[in-house]
C-alpha cells in the first residue's frame, strides 16, 4: 500500500508568521493535533498541539494571569515550529513511512512532492486506523492476525530498531 492511498489530503496549514493565538484557535476549531507550516507554497515546518502547549503560559485565562502570560500568545510560529522537517512522498510505501516516522521520533509526516509542495499528511492516528482495519479484516476472515506466541515490546530508546521489536 502506498502513502497516497492513506494520506489525508485536506491539510490545514498555517503561515510561519502567524501567532500562537492563531494556532490555538485552529486547534480548537479542527479535530487534529498537527499544523503544517508553510512559507509561500513550500512546507517549512510542523507545529503540534504539544509544541504550542510547551510555549504558552499555563496561567492564560486564570486569576494568576500576568502580562507576560498573555504576551506568550503573540509569539510567532517560526519561533517554535519543528524546522528539522521529516517528510515522505506519495510514492513511498506505508511500511517505509511508518519506519521513517518511528526512526525520526515524530508523530506526523507531511507528504510532499519533489519541489516540497504539500500534497497531504499522515499521522500516528492514520497508522492506528489502518492497523485496526487490517486486524479486523483478518479476524473477520477467521485468521489470527498476530500469532498468540508473539509479543511486541517497546524498545528502550526511541528510534532503536524502529521503536518496536517482536520478541
Amino acid at each position: 500500500m502506498l502513502v497516497s492511498e492513506m494520506m489525508t489530503t485536506r491539510v490545514v496549514w498555517i503561515d510561519m508568521d502567524s501567532t500562537l493565538e492563531d494556532v490555538g484557535r485552529m486547534f480548537r476549531q479542527h479535530p487534529f493535533h498537527h499544523l503544517v507550516v508553510m512559507e509561500a507554497t513550500k512546507v517549512v515546518g510542523v507545529i503540534t498541539e504539544h509544541d504550542m502547549l510547551e510555549h504558552v503560559s499555563p496561567f492564560i485565562g486564570k486569576m494568576a494571569e500576568r502580562t507576560q502570560d498573555v504576551a506568550s500568545l503573540k509569539r510567532r510560529v517560526h519561533q517554535m515550529m519543528t524546522r528539522e522537517l521529516v517528510t515522505t512522498s506519495p510514492e513511498a510505501t506505508v511500511a517505509e513511512a511508518c519506519e521513517t516516522m518511528l526512526n525520526a521520533g515524530v508523530s506526523c509526516l507531511p507528504v510532499v512532492n519533489a519541489s516540497k509542495a504539500l500534497l497531504g499528511i499522515v499521522t500516528l492516528r492514520d497508522f492506528a486506523r489502518l492497523a485496526g482495519v487490517l486486524l479486523r479484516k483478518a479476524e473477520d476472515a477467521g485468521e489470527e492476525p498476530i500469532a498468540s506466541d508473539a509479543s511486541i515490546e517497546l524498545a528502550d530508546e526511541p528510534g532503536e530498531d524502529g521503536g518496536l521489536s517482536a520478541a
